[in-house]
């Protein structure tokens, strides 16, 4: 089927908006191509380094510069279960390329912290500048110039936008991004949460708490909902990045390992030491930018991409915006309810029919780009099939037709609602996001006075002395990029959820983050410009009567026009954190970009013609502002 017009037209719209800085960045592609294999380039003394630990072979067929050498970035650690199945990666990787005449070496490991263990503690103030880190620590890895191709070891949270970021950065180079997959299933998430929100009331004892968490969380492979880190996997696979229906194989199967051996067989095979040359750089486009957000709003997957995404498109050259994410959310159908917006995980979301389901559906009714190059040899149309192993080989088959779980994902014809998962909010409080795919529609608007905390801690203390009212907007601000580094309040999701169980009416209205796992009551969150940049929520007092309409995509106080001109900003009064590395981000939080732009604390991306919207760090020390940075960019879309 063709193309969807609407979805045209916001590809189009993306295209010449970034037509400059895409420029740029391919003439830097097309610049570190041109003197030829990379290993060429290097001195005797230069390359006697980089085999020196080699076995004979390898180093062999690394002294001669002729066979491929495949580079490997790790996220690997034993801590977190997501990244635990990594430790034997290398070596399959190794063995297969020596199998194939060629070799392979770690380029070097990336650190990968977890917001789960952190949630509520001083060391989410570290949580999302990460992600910089990590593309920094992919840049040193691959900095070397010793490899032909790439692949990257990767899943969760600002891991995988942080490898990409740095991938990117060496966009001329081909790339495959690899799994670990999902961890086998635990208790249903509706029962951990049930628990969590018993304990919030006082209901449940700690020793409850921690057995349903750990039957939970339970054993290795990716946490089972649907949170930023599963999102992570569907968005590789809908940017042709990540092979066809990798994301939710199970770790510790021989389907697993053999999807592992291929990634290696494929990375070598599209090297410009062959015929199919496929650099990263050219195959992320901003037809698969759009494709990643489209299979973000289909989804329901995490908010936190609404800012991640934004970062990786500018590391390819390419201006997105919220306006683009809630335009195409408006565009593009739910089809699928996995937890938080449902009760199934992913294996039972996987089971149900998946990504190759999904994606067959977006492109046959024109709402996703199918003509993409990919990693895969069979292009866009071969994400619509699952991988699977015949005699010992593996083969990819065609997707199932119909949903097997319609409680779980349906088609385009019969969606669960027929907008997407997320919409943009406007008002006299800036902009902000809302997953409304979490809450239901009785939820979703909401007016009634504020309750305004610096801290999120002091909510949970209010509850606790009976002072908070029976109807409440909860304001959290002081929570933004420069402020704190932007830490998850999902430590906030099991009161809320508590007293909106008891019938009361809830919101949460904050420029911080919330966990790609929280949903239920509604929460107006990134908002930009955050409090630390002089921003609206700091005028908000105790009382102020707020209203919030998802449907309708509105957010503002109700406070006459010249008393709310005539307010000054409220001090922020939250205590120092701990501080836990925190010193050593200052500048980090210094430097950090608004959230709408992507909440970036490096450089990345090239500079553009008009080169404030991807050098704006000293503009922001200025106080300059993101609408005012946006705006050559929304004129010409006008």
């Amino acid at each position: 089927m063709s193309l969807h017009p609407k979805l045209h037209a916001i590809t189009e719209r993306i295209v010449q908006r970034s037509a400059a800085s895409r420029a740029a960045y391919l003439a830097g592609i097309d610049a570190s191509l041109r003197d030829g294999p990379f290993r060429s380039r290097l001195s005797c003394g230069n390359l006697a380094h980089g085999f020196a630990a080699c076995g004979p072979t390898d180093k062999s067929r690394l002294r001669g510069g002729v066979t491929p050498n495949l580079g490997i970035v790790t996220a690997y650690n034993d801590m977190l279960s997501a990244h635990q199945p990594f430790e034997h990666y290398p070596e399959i990787l190794r063995e297969t390329a020596r199998s194939l005449g060629a070799t392979a070496q770690v380029a070097g490991g990336v650190p990968a912290m977890c917001d789960g263990v952190t949630q509520g503690r001083g060391g989410m103030e570290l949580s999302l500048f990460s992600r910089d880190v990590i593309a920094q620590s992919t840049a040193i890895g691959l900095s070397h110039d010793m490899f032909d191709s790439t692949v990257y070891l990767g899943v969760c949270d600002k891991i995988v936008p942080g490898l990409l970021i740095g991938a990117l950065a060496f966009g001329h180079l081909p790339a495959i991004f690899l799994p670990a997959g999902p961890m086998t299933p635990g208790i249903p998430n509706k029962q951990k949460a049930e628990v969590r929100e018993r304990y919030a009331a006082g209901l449940a004892t700690r020793e409850e708490l921690l057995e349903a968490e750990a039957a939970s969380y339970h054993g290795v492979g990716t946490c089972t909902f649907y949170g930023t880190a599963n999102s992570n996997q569907t968005l590789l696979e809908a940017m042709g990045v990540q092979l066809p229906g990798a994301s939710f194989v199970n770790p510790e199967t021989p389907l697993r390992d053999a999807l592992t051996r291929h990634a290696a067989v494929r990375a070598l095979e599209i090297t410009a030491l062959g015929d199919d040359f496929r650099p990263l750089g050219r195959l992320i486009d901003e037809r698969a930018i759009v494709n990643a957000v489209v299979t973000l709003m289909a989804t329901g997957g995490s908010t936190n991409h609404t800012i991640h995404w934004i970062a990786v498109a500018r590391a390819a050259g390419i201006v997105l915006t919220w306006d683009d994410m809630d335009q195409l959310s408006q565009l593009v159908p739910l089809l699928a309810r996995v937890y938080p917006n449902g009760e199934a995980d992913v294996n039972r979301f996987a089971a149900a029919g998946g990504t190759a389901f999904v994606f067959r559906e977006l492109m046959d009714a024109g709402l996703m780009h199918g003509d993409l190059v990919t990693v895969a040899e069979g292009g866009m149309r071969q994400y619509t099939q699952d991988p699977a192993l015949r005699e010992g080989a593996l083969t990819w088959v065609d997707g199932i037709a119909e949903s097997a779980d319609r409680e779980v994902v349906r088609g385009v014809a019969e969606p669960f609602e027929a907008q997407g998962g997320l919409r943009l909010l406007r008002g006299n409080l800036g902009r902000s996001l809302i997953k409304l795919s979490a809450v239901k529609p009785q939820y979703r608007s909401i007016e009634a006075p504020a309750v305004v905390v610096d801290a999120p801690q002091v909510l949970n203390k209010l509850h606790a002395a009976g002072l908070l009212p029976q109807d409440f907007v909860a304001v959290v601000r002081y929570q933004g990029p420069r402020a704190n580094g932007m830490p998850e309040l999902h430590s906030l999701a099991p009161l809320l959820g508590l007293l909106q169980n008891q019938g009361r009416r809830v919101a949460l209205v904050t420029d911080g983050r919330l966990s790609g796992a929280s949903g239920k009551f509604p929460a107006a969150i990134h908002m930009t410009p955050e409090a630390s940049r002089g921003g609206p929520l700091g005028r908000v007092r105790e009382g102020d009567i707020i209203r919030l309409d998802g449907e309708a995509g509105t957010l503002e106080v109700l406070v006459d026009a010249a008393e709310w001109a005539a307010r000054e900003q409220a001090p922020n009064t939250a205590p120092a954190a701990h501080d836990l590395g925190r010193n050593l981000f200052a500048m980090n939080r210094r430097l950090v970009g608004p959230a709408d732009q992507g909440a970036i604390s490096i450089s990345c991306g090239p500079a553009a013609a008009d080169g404030d919207i991807w050098n704006y760090d000293a503009e922001y020390e200025l106080g300059h502002d993101a609408a005012a940075a946006l705006a050559p960019h929304e004129a010409k879309d006008a």
